[in-house]
């Protein structure tokens, strides 16, 4: 065998979709794995083949309903209990990332909470994509692997060939994920500042910048209801813009998010598949991150660098 252990990538209920393929780019089948479940809902996940001295690899996002986290935490726990060698959780999507401070007095921190259950079952490794916040690596006191969507986003948006492209942030908070974007495409970028009343809910946006005659890209890392993309899409037509479009590498879709965006001026809404879409909207495209997760998988078990996977070092 080496001085490498076997590599073994097992699924989470939630994500087999996507980690089917991770398996397959990566070259290997799938682990055997079975969830059951009580007649109350309470989860008992077991692995259906040996896993000792292996380097294990679970694949599950934990979006809603928290099932999926708790999920992946026992599968944690079984993974050590059966004397696996390494244990590294790949999260598509972070769950609960939005809640990475104390924007107001007495709330919790739950991005932190989040990083405290997976260091408590016991997880060697952390692998995500886009994290709503990067200083979420600095909660957990062990290696984050964090990939970045650039890589999947950036070769799409330069196979459009757009005239005049101009980079746009649809809220101050995202500004420096678009500045990295303009960088890769050689743009511009320009903001749009929203004030919020109450969450979800968007009182007043202003564009700072200028949009005349451009074909702008809004950047987002996720996508809930579609609210904020929407409205900032419409006022940069007002303003004059010739095409807008969208990318957000996390589709979370929720409430009347699909009603949105297919009534909206948006051209398309780029996204990826670390959250299943819930329904077929034809003015949304997908693209895989598989192939860059099973690329990492493979340069961890290599111990190579994975930052030679990210745009700027390619």
């Amino acid at each position: 065998m080496g001085s490498f252990n076997t590599v073994k990538i097992f699924s989470g209920s939630q994500s087999e979709y996507l980690a089917k393929d991770i398996a397959r780019y990566y070259g290997k089948e799938l682990g055997g794995y079975t969830l059951r479940k009580f007649s109350d809902g309470e989860l008992s996940p077991s692995f259906e083949e040996s896993i000792r001295g292996c380097d294990v690899f679970l694949i599950q996002s934990t979006f809603p309903p928290a099932d999926n986290l708790m999920e992946l935490l026992l599968m944690v726990d079984a993974a050590r209990r059966a004397s696996a060698h390494y244990v590294t959780v790949v999260i598509p999507y972070f769950g609960y990332a939005r809640q990475d401070r104390k924007d107001k007095p007495r709330v919790a921190i739950a991005a932190k909470v989040v990083a405290n259950l997976l260091t408590a079952v016991g997880v060697d490794r952390v692998m995500t994509i886009d994290l709503h916040a990067g200083q979420i690596q600095g909660f957990l006191d062990l290696p984050v692997d964090h990939l970045e969507g650039t890589s999947i986003f950036v070769p799409y948006i330069k196979s459009l060939n757009l005239k005049n492209l101009l980079i746009a942030s649809p809220d101050v908070g995202g500004a420096a994920r678009a500045r990295n974007f303009a960088k890769f495409l050689n743009a511009d970028m320009i903001l749009c500042d929203k004030h919020r009343k109450r969450a979800n809910e968007i009182a007043s946006m202003q564009v700072i910048g200028d949009v005349e005659g451009m074909d702008v890209v809004l950047v987002d890392d996720l996508i809930d209801t579609g609210g904020t993309l929407c409205k900032a899409a419409e006022i940069i037509m007002e303003k004059g813009a010739s095409s807008v479009r969208a990318i957000s590498t996390h589709a979370i879709m929720s409430g009347k998010a699909h009603e949105n965006i297919a009534n909206s001026v948006l051209e398309e809404l780029i996204v990826t598949d670390t959250i299943p879409l819930k329904q077929q909207n034809e003015k949304i495209r997908v693209l895989s991150v598989a192939e860059i997760f099973a690329k990492a998988i493979g340069r961890i078990r290599d111990h190579e660098s994975i930052s030679s996977l990210f745009i700027n070092n390619q």
